[in-house]
C-alpha cells in the first residue's frame, strides 16, 4: 500500500500512555484521499473521516473503538455512470500481544493457514498503523456492485458475422427436460 496518509496515522506501541485512553483523529486532505480512491479501483473519495480511541485492554493489550465516515464515487457497473455512496461504519479491533503474527502461524497441508473465527484480533507488534486499519476497513465497506438508479439488468448477445444473434430469452434450458419427460412417462 502507498503512503496515503502521514506518520501520525502510525502510532508506536511503546509510546502510547500507559493505562490511558488515547484519542484519535483523521482526516485526509484531497491529495491523500485521491491516492486512496486510486488504490481502492475507484472514482474519488469526497469525505473521509476516521476518529476513535486506542483504550488499554489489560496489561499489554489495545482496543481501538472507531468511525470511519466517507463519501466514496464509483462507476455504475451497468453504465459506468458515477455513483455515490455515503459509509458510516464502527470498526473495533484488539490487538493482542500473545496472538502469534501471520508469518509465525503454521501452514497445513490439507487446509492452508488456518484463519482465526474473531477476525477483530490481530497480534500486537511494535506499531498499530491505522492508515492500513482505515483503508482495509474502507474496502470492506464499499459496495461490491454498485449500481446507478435506472440502470436495468444487461441483457448478454452474442453471434458469428452474418447471424442472428443469441439472446437470453432465446434460451430455454429447461424445455428439452419437458419433453424428455413427456417420453419417458408415453414409454413407460
Amino acid at each position: 500500500m502507498a503512503k496515503l496518509l502521514t506518520d501520525a496515522a502510525t502510532l508506536r506501541v511503546a509510546d502510547l500512555p500507559k493505562g490511558r485512553t488515547q484519542p484519535f483523529d483523521i482526516v485526509p486532505d484531497a491529495d491523500a484521499r485521491a491516492a486512496l480512491a486510486d488504490a481502492l479501483g475507484i472514482v474519488a473519495l469526497r469525505k473521509l473521516t476516521f476518529r476513535g480511541t486506542l483504550a488499554p485492554l489489560g496489561r499489554h493489550d489495545w482496543r481501538l473503538t472507531a468511525e470511519l465516515g466517507a463519501t466514496a464515487v464509483q462507476a455504475c457497473v451497468a453504465t459506468l455512470a458515477p455513483v455515490t455512496t455515503r459509509i458510516d461504519t464502527r470498526i473495533e479491533r484488539r490487538f493482542l500481544s500473545d496472538m502469534p503474527a501471520p508469518a509465525e502461524l503454521e501452514a497445513t497441508p490439507e487446509d492452508g493457514i488456518e484463519i482465526p473465527q474473531d477476525d477483530s484480533e490481530e497480534p500486537l507488534g511494535d506499531l498499530i498503523d491505522l492508515a492500513r486499519i482505515l483503508h482495509e476497513a474502507l474496502a470492506l465497506a464499499l459496495p461490491d456492485y454498485p449500481r446507478a438508479d435506472g440502470a436495468g439488468i444487461m441483457a448478454a448477445q452474442a453471434a458469428p458475422p452474418g447471424s442472428a444473434p443469441l439472446r437470453d430469452e432465446d434460451l430455454k434450458p429447461f424445455a428439452g427436460l419437458a419433453g424428455l419427460k413427456a417420453k419417458l412417462e408415453s414409454d413407460g
